[in-house]
């Protein structure tokens, strides 16, 4: 007759439920994962079909009860990793969408918002539309699977049981945060520039012809101008954000490995 100790039990819960937690943090914060549109239930599944993917390949863990209060501790320990590896993509996404307002903004289409199913809140269309290429774009070059690749690999950089995040990968992760603005602000310039320009000109075109309508004139001339340096850079929008996903893929394993 088989028969199962409590020890034997609580190790297979353990097995599988520390694992769980990290994967489920990492879905709730990453891009593509956390979209909005996608119900809980499919999330859900998805950190089930991760966990059981990963639990057999896993370093062994630490004799730890699920039920205890070092338990608890570790599977919060679990979840806070695991958000912290999606927060470090996210800076990505979020310095598109802040480039798409920049822009938006210089083009006089800040009023023009639109519903984000992915951040579940108003943004500017350019800045819906900056999203949505740049998720088109994450998805062709696999991102999504990188993703679950570095968090496989986390589990050996970062066993369960260990040491939390250290101090210097937080700090890793607060310098990566901080390239929020500049990111934005980079693919924002081009248009940002050509604007200041046009804008240069046509206050310039007011002194020289005070009874002109600037506000009849300046709208079309920026919004034209905006639009045609829109076309003109989207040949070059895919290779930029190629290589800035490298650059989040790097700032996520400089977080891994801060502490090694």
């Amino acid at each position: 007759m088989l028969t199962v100790s409590d020890a034997q039990l609580e190790a297979w819960i353990a097995a599988f439920l520390f694992p769980l937690a990290r994967i489920l943090g990492l879905v709730a914060a990453a891009p593509v994962f956390n979209n909005a549109a996608l119900p809980m239930r499919i999330k859900l599944a998805l950190g089930l079909a991760v966990t059981l993917a990963v639990a057999p390949i896993l370093p062994p863990l630490p004799a730890i009860a699920p039920a205890s209060w070092a338990g608890l501790a570790v599977l919060l320990q679990q979840g806070l990793i695991g958000l912290a590896l999606g927060f470090t993509l996210r800076v990505v996404f979020a310095g598109i969408d802040l480039a798409g307002e920049l822009i938006g903004l210089q083009m006089g289409l800040g009023f023009a918002v639109f519903y984000d199913p992915q951040n579940a809140a108003q943004l500017p269309i350019v800045a819906e539309l900056a999203g949505l290429l740049a998720l088109l774009i994450f998805l062709a070059l696999d991102g999504h699977l990188m993703t679950l690749g570095l968090l496989a690999e986390s589990f050996s950089l970062l066993p369960i049981g260990a040491a939390a995040v250290p101090a210097a990968g937080w700090g890793a992760l607060l310098r990566w945060a901080g390239m929020l603005f500049g990111i934005g602000l980079l693919l924002a310039l081009p248009l940002v520039g050509t604007l200041l320009v046009a804008n240069i000109a046509l206050g310039v075109l007011t002194k020289v012809a005070p009874t002109l309508n600037l506000f009849a004139v300046g709208f079309p001339v920026t919004l034209m101008a905006g639009f045609v340096v829109l076309a003109l850079s989207m040949p070059h929008f895919a290779p930029a954000l190629e290589g800035l996903f490298g650059q989040g893929f790097e700032a996520l394993r400089a977080v891994l490995l801060a502490g090694r």
